[in-house]
């Protein structure tokens, strides 16, 4: 058992590597690798602010990407692995892609459909399921999306201080 969680962990920290690249871009930090016969053939990282692109999630361009290199839509013999629990749109695009293995870092009360909100992954009303495990790296995938969002509320409040004092400063003169 260790030597699979060592495998998981190994493409868990990629993930997260993706999950700084879009924290540098000021986006949220989520990263997502596809696996396929032990080669990373998908990579993902949030960038819909950056593309002004809804369709930008980590997962949606990792599979894109997958697709493209494996030559097919169906990454069945894939391994998707994502530091946080898809949407709605992304579990039904795992589901749509056939991949039959998810491995999630930290799961998403608010929106996730992997578990949490949903189970998109593991409904047996669809024609496909993925086998998912939940809470590889969790800490790590947990503390680099707590951190940003801790970062975005205090800019958030420093923009309305400073809106509501040039209000202020405009009603004076």
């Amino acid at each position: 058992m260790a030597g699979i969680v060592s495998v998981q962990e190994k493409y868990m920290r990629m993930a997260l590597k993706l999950a700084r690249k879009a924290l540098e871009l000021g986006e949220v930090p989520i990263g997502c690798v596809i696996v396929y016969e032990g080669k990373v053939i998908g990579r993902g990282y949030n960038r819909r602010n950056t593309d002004k692109n809804t369709l930008a999630h980590a997962e949606i361009t990792a599979i894109n990407k997958a697709s493209k290199k494996i030559g097919d839509w169906r990454l069945e013999g894939c391994t998707l692995y994502v530091t946080l629990e898809p949407c709605q749109m992304c579990a039904g695009a795992i589901i749509q892609a056939r991949i039959p293995e998810v491995i999630i870092g930290c799961m998403n009360p608010k929106a996730g459909c992997g578990g949490s909100v949903l189970n998109i992954l593991e409904m047996p009303q669809f024609n496909h399921q993925a086998a998912v495990t939940r809470g590889i790296l969790e800490r790590e995938c947990s503390e680099i999306l707590k951190e940003f969002f801790i970062c975005l509320r205090a800019r958030n409040k420093q923009e309305k201080e400073l809106k509501k004092r040039i209000t202020v400063s405009e009603t004076r003169t």
